[in-house]
């Protein structure tokens, strides 16, 4: 999806905001705006967390592990 984005010239982008403009009119378009970027606030937030989570998980794997070594080595 991205790539078809960056694909697009100046005049097919001008013709989708156009068709976006007409379809929506211009009183709902701030208000659908911001309903795009509070979602995308959402899923930054929640991948952020689970990015979060994985680390602190992976670290205390790592903790177990080197007692695990400490334990075996005396």
């Amino acid at each position: 999806m991205v790539l078809l984005f960056f694909s697009l010239g100046g005049g097919e982008i001008f013709i989708i905001l156009l068709v976006i403009l007409l379809l929506f009119g211009s009183k709902r378009i701030p208000e659908i705006a911001r309903g795009m970027g509070k979602g995308i606030r959402q899923f930054k937030d929640a991948t952020n967390d689970i990015q979060s989570d994985l680390t602190d998980s992976i670290k205390d794997v790592k903790k177990e592990i080197d007692q695990t070594k400490k334990g075996l080595d005396k």
